[in-house]
């Protein structure tokens, strides 16, 4: 009898980056980094810090895009943290919200999400008449589909162009991935000829 050698493959990013995401930094950057992330993750909230250092380092080198990945069997909240920021979203707000929500993550519950609404200028009212009718929760769970099926089992997991990440997440860990991409994007295979 003979077997079949196990092989193993890094799990790739199913939903390519669209229209639809929340992306910063250059379209035509040699790197594309996704993150799918929670706002109630404290691991989340460290990678936030991290990520900024990052992208002021490579501002010309990555386009970062987050996508949502509630985890909300341990953070209760994380689907209405999630659905703030897109009423943000509609409102040109995502960025600001995002760094709110991570900044005030400790606190998160329904009445301090509407708090955060009131600091950014936002119409509270609205939003949370969207928020109540759960307006963008069909949003926020496509994320969370698209997650799953491209290997997300937990926050915060990121793709460096297309392949996941399973390195850490300090800031030089995802330099070196960064940094390692990017080369690989611009450096041409050799074609050599048959020497005799």
């Amino acid at each position: 009898m003979t077997t079949t050698p196990f092989q193993v493959t890094t799990p790739r990013l199913t939903i390519p980056v669209g229209p639809d995401d929340h992306t910063s930094g250059p379209a035509g950057a040699p790197v594309s980094l996704v993150e799918y992330g929670d706002f109630q993750c404290p691991y989340c909230a460290m990678a936030h810090a991290i990520l900024h250092d990052l992208l002021r380092l490579r501002r010309e080198t990555v386009r970062y895009t987050f996508r949502h990945f509630p985890l909300t069997n341990v953070h209760p909240y994380a689907d209405l943290a999630a659905e703030v920021a897109e009423a943000a979203a509609v409102r040109g707000a995502f960025w600001p919200m995002r760094d709110w929500l991570f900044a005030n993550q400790s606190g998160i519950n329904p009445r301090r999400l509407m708090v955060g609404v009131e600091r950014l200028g936002l119409p509270s009212a609205e939003v949370g008449d969207e928020v109540g009718a759960h307006l963008y929760l069909d949003r926020v769970r496509r994320d969370l589909v698209g997650g799953v099926r491209s290997g997300v089992g937990g926050t915060p997991t990121f793709f460096v162009n297309g392949v996941r990440h399973d390195g850490g997440y300090s800031v030089d860990d995802l330099l070196e991935a960064v940094d390692r991409a990017a080369e690989a994007t611009t450096s041409v295979p050799h074609r050599g000829g048959h020497t005799l």
